[in-house]
């Protein structure tokens, strides 16, 4: 989901074209207006509305009554999944998520453009859900957003839902992280799983890194995927406050946070998830033990990728997936 797509068509780069979503005005943004109609959003993007929801959502406890206990569980169905398959040999997959309001589509389109022949990109398409901001208006989320707050519970639930939902797209790749070659003799290489999305597909993504370094999702169910890497753009870490009781006296989890490595950037003209929120949680991770993660920003730069950002995003991944290079 982006913010400002009059901002977005003065890039220039002829093969980064950042997705947006119409649908949003019609389906969401119109019915939110009535309940937000106190807020002044001239100027803003279709989908400013959702982003900006997800801008306060950061930081803040888990909420009683979450998955994983005795109280029902809400029906979720995902939507359709768009997969861009490698054009160079098959070295690591990753799940991106895409924002509030928006669809696996758009970003999957996008992807394809990047020189990343050795990637595999699943996208997702998160559930049509009631969202308790838009008064149970339906939006397409990874989680509820429940109230414009910092202080506001997180929704564990739909957390813990969207990150076994990524688990589950990652179960069908090689398994234990490695595929077996076989010509004359049979070879194991290294292969890499990972996870990353842009603003709410972010906070899951990041969410997810959570729930690996701790080997349990937030209801206490063992974790099963085996991530290699994660980004996270224009986002924030959900749960934050938590994190480090989650990890704390598991010696698997000291483990896998120190060597985990995580990409987090963000614009410094962020008005929808604003830049302090991602600049918190680069401390907070780092602060948890986390002793891999990169923190990039970018001056003048809105709720939306850039060129420059997602150059970044190839050459961080390269790196950190020992992937051959950016030909096939």
């Amino acid at each position: 989901m982006f913010s400002n797509p009059s901002e977005l068509r003065k890039s220039t780069h002829p093969k980064v074209q950042v997705p947006s979503s119409t649908s949003v005005f019609r389906n969401v943004v119109m019915p939110a207006f009535l309940v937000l109609m106190e807020f002044h959003f001239t100027g803003f993007g279709n989908e400013v509305l959702c982003s900006f929801i997800e801008a306060n959502m950061s930081f803040a406890a888990p909420s009683l009554g979450s998955a994983g206990g005795r109280t029902a569980r809400r029906a979720v169905e995902f939507g359709r999944t768009y997969v861009v398959r490698p054009k160079g040999k098959h070295q690591a997959t990753i799940v991106w998520l895409h924002g509030l309001g928006d669809n696996g589509s758009s970003w999957s389109q996008l992807l394809e453009t990047l020189p990343l022949p050795n990637i595999k990109w699943i996208c997702p398409t998160a559930p049509t859900q009631p969202i308790s901001i838009f008064g149970g208006f339906p939006s397409t989320a990874w989680f509820d957003v429940g109230d414009i707050s910092e202080d506001a519970p997180d929704d564990l639930e739909g957390l813990d839902a969207s990150a076994a939902h990524v688990a589950n797209l990652l179960s069908t790749e090689p398994a234990d992280s490695r595929f077996l070659l076989q010509y004359f003799f049979s070879i194991y290489v290294p292969f890499k799983l990972g996870v990353g999305g842009f603003s709410m597909g972010a906070a899951t993504a990041l969410y997810s890194v959570s729930c690996f370094t701790a080997g349990k999702y937030g209801n206490g169910n063992a974790y099963p995927a085996n991530l290699s890497a994660a980004v996270g753009l224009s986002g924030w870490l959900p749960c934050s406050k938590t994190l480090s009781d989650k990890l704390q006296g598991i010696d698997e989890a000291t483990r896998r946070s120190q060597s985990f490595p995580v990409l987090l950037c963000h614009g410094k003209g962020d008005d929808v998830v604003p830049y302090k929120f991602g600049e918190k949680s680069s401390k907070c991770l780092s602060s948890t033990g986390f002793q891999d993660v990169t923190f990039k920003a970018y001056n003048g730069l809105g709720h939306y990728t850039i060129p420059e950002e997602m150059d970044e995003v190839c050459a961080w991944l390269t790196s950190k997936l020992g992937l051959e290079g950016n030909t096939a």
